[in-house]
């Protein structure tokens, strides 16, 4: 039996995040009622992460078992046709039975975009976090430093979680300015639930300075998420590539 993955791109502004829930609406739930248009049989599907309500996908990797002969390019144009707009297949692949969406993934690259200006957003509202004080990107880098490397960041993990294992090895997290706009980079070879969000929120309150770069190994050390800012709303996170070796 096949095992395909899908590379997929949604916007999750309509979603409660990407977990099937009973009776609302879920990328995973959309992407399962595609599959039974095309196959007429109901599969599992995997994802690589569980985004949450609001958040967005450039790069999302799904996969599924199916016994369905289709080529990859038949597989992207069929399930297109049944998925709605804010969901599209962007790739699809055969892969060995070993493949695991989730299991197989090395590394995970999400973005996080701040509006910064005075002026709220219009047609960005969905897809940025507004701060109209100007915030020290400086600061942000600098504070962003203390937290590269392998280490437990239960201070940036929202509970309750199922993860028992709080170690991650954080190998980049950067703060680019381009005019009035703020990226944020992350990647990391996994992360805890709702830890980028909770990350941007306490590089937030450094660049407002409401917290000293410094401060950051304090927070990472105290491994409680008390220690740490509030999470950043959901609309400004994008899952940009899972990847695999």
């Amino acid at each position: 039996m096949p095992t395909i993955k899908l590379v997929l791109e949604y916007d999750g502004t309509t979603y409660v995040g990407w977990q099937r829930q009973p009776d609302r609406p879920t990328v995973q739930e959309a992407i399962e009622v595609a599959i039974f248009g095309v196959t007429q049989t109901r599969v599992p599907v995997i994802g690589a992460g569980r985004t949450d309500a609001g958040v967005h996908a450039l790069g999302q990797v799904a996969s599924f078992r199916t016994g369905r002969d289709m080529t990859p390019r038949e597989w992207t144009r069929a399930l297109n046709a049944h998925l709605p707009a804010s969901i599209v297949v962007r790739s699809a692949a055969l892969m060995p039975d070993s493949f695991h969406a989730r299991h197989s993934a090395k590394g995970k690259l999400y973005e996080y975009r701040i509006l910064n200006r005075p002026e709220r957003p219009a047609i960005l509202r969905d897809y940025c976090w507004h701060i109209h004080q100007t915030l020290d990107d400086d600061a942000m880098n600098t504070a962003a430093s203390h937290l590269i490397g392998t280490h437990d960041f239960s201070s940036f993990q929202t509970q309750p979680t199922e993860n028992e294992d709080p170690i991650c090895n954080l190998q980049q997290l950067v703060v680019a300015r381009e005019g009035d706009r703020l990226r944020i980079e992350a990647y990391a070879d996994r992360f805890l639930k709702q830890m980028v969000r909770s990350l941007v929120g306490t590089l937030v309150e450094v660049g407002l300075k409401k917290r000293q770069p410094e401060s950051l190994t304090t927070i990472l050390t105290a491994r409680n998420r008390s220690a740490a800012g509030k999470t950043a709303p959901p609309q400004g996170l994008f899952l940009i590539r899972v990847d695999y070796q």
